[in-house]
């Protein structure tokens, strides 16, 4: 029989067999190297655009808190503005009242009675003075009440004294302002109230 030697196509085919697993190894270290670099060039694509994001979210709340800073800032004006308006509206509404109120003061002073003092705190009024006898005080008490200026008149103190051959009461009675709107201020309660009556 002849002899056939196999050894050196044995090793040809290992050869190429090695060469081929390594031509495999080698293009699967490539298509990893490429997966893994395009996986990182898109994760920083995201990243970027993300931070791109955020920045401009941080800009525009930037903005929103100047824009809320200035509506703060107006609206202290605003309500400074309106508290002023308030006490205008007060003081023209009391240039006039002081007036009513001395004017039906005098009205509803019946004779025999003389004020001494007269102070005003807000809305109270704490009148004092001298009456020819309780009665005068009375009288008063009852012309306060029944007026359109005054409301619920408090007798603090009364003294009865005598000053020569004639008798004094003395007096210090507490009284209310009532608070009289103008036509035009009752229209603009209604006005902001709602429906007129």
């Amino acid at each position: 029989m002849t002899r056939l030697n196999l050894l050196p196509w044995r090793d040809q085919r290992r050869k190429e067999q090695d060469r081929q697993l390594l031509s495999i190894a080698v293009g699967a270290w490539i298509l990893m190297g490429l997966v893994i670099f395009y996986a990182h060039l898109h994760v920083s694509g995201l990243i970027d655009n993300q931070q791109k994001r955020n920045d401009f979210i941080v800009a525009e709340t930037k903005k929103l808190d100047e824009e809320i800073k200035e509506i703060k800032e107006l609206q202290a004006a605003r309500a400074a503005l309106l508290a002023r308006m308030r006490v205008i509206q007060q003081l023209q509404m009391d240039r006039t009242q002081i007036v009513h109120l001395f004017d039906d003061l005098v009205r509803k002073m019946p004779e025999g009675v003389y004020l001494t003092s007269l102070k005003q705190a807000g809305v109270s009024i704490t009148l004092t003075g001298n009456a020819q006898s309780n009665a005068r005080v009375s009288a008063l008490m009852r012309n306060l009440d029944a007026s359109d200026w005054f409301a619920k008149p408090d007798l603090d103190v009364i003294n009865v004294k005598t000053k020569g051959s004639d008798r004094v009461s003395e007096f210090t009675l507490r009284v209310s302002q009532k608070v009289i709107l103008d036509k035009d201020e009752q229209d603009k309660i209604e006005i902001k109230g709602g429906a007129k009556p």
